[in-house]
């Protein structure tokens, strides 16, 4: 069984911490020791694990994939628009999922490390799929 996270974005490109519906999902699986899986169905969006203890760091993380792969006219596969061309570039770049493990019932992530949602070609209705899995031993 699974969950599914409901997202809605902002214009443009952005980041959005999700960390607290995730480790909610978890809670509420009552598994103590496992491993969350995420899983996101979008060709321009990703899903990572960064800091998101200060703002700027999501700002920085922002501008400079938008500096690496820049909206642009040029692509040969414009088919909606220019940016969602961009962003299916940058999603294969950041990825569509995570593994984190579950120990103790709560998901095991550093003291600064958050799940964060990243949105190429907003605004959109998004989903983001969980699934909790108890360790076979």
């Amino acid at each position: 069984m699974y969950t599914k996270i409901e997202l809605t974005t902002s214009p443009g490109e952005n980041l959005l911490n999700i960390t607290e519906k995730i480790r909610q999902v978890v809670h509420d699986s009552t598994i103590q020791e496992g491993l969350c899986v995420l899983f996101v169905p979008h060709t321009t969006a990703g899903i990572t694990i960064n800091s998101a203890m200060d703002m700027a760091t999501l700002d920085d993380i922002v501008s400079e994939m938008h500096r690496l792969i820049p909206i642009r006219v040029d692509f040969h596969h414009i088919y909606d628009t220019p940016a969602d061309a961009a962003g299916h570039i940058k999603s294969t770049l950041v990825g569509n999922n995570v593994s984190l493990l579950v120990v103790g019932g709560e998901l095991l992530l550093g003291n600064s490390q958050s799940v964060l949602f990243f949105e190429f070609d907003g605004p959109r209705s998004r989903h983001v799929f969980v699934r909790v899995l108890p360790d076979s031993r």
